[in-house]
């Protein structure tokens, strides 16, 4: 496969990947952070830097708006819920 197509089938995947995400809100990012060590701003992050990589000048909030489809103070007022006992220790063991 020429690195193009494999380009484009990437782009592919990723823009599946965020229609995904968006189509189940009620999968909340500590969650994605126990079982997958990554998130939604994990994402944000590495869109930002691959924009920055390419010469575009593209901020992690603005990534985080092309990732949650909205600002993040919006998606975070709508979608978030507090992470509960449970989530922050299965995090915290994640993470040790």
């Amino acid at each position: 496969m020429d690195s193009l197509t494999q380009n484009k089938i990437d782009a592919e995947v990723f823009n599946r990947l965020l229609k995904h995400l968006d189509m189940h809100k009620e999968v909340q990012n500590i969650d994605l952070m126990i079982l997958a060590d990554f998130c939604r701003n994990c994402l944000a992050k590495w869109y930002a830097e691959a924009a920055q990589n390419e010469g575009i000048d593209l901020d992690y909030e603005q990534a985080r708006e092309h990732i949650y489809k909205m600002p993040y103070s919006e998606w975070k007022e709508k979608h978030q819920l507090p992470a509960t006992e449970a989530q922050l220790t299965a995090l915290q063991q994640r993470n040790s």
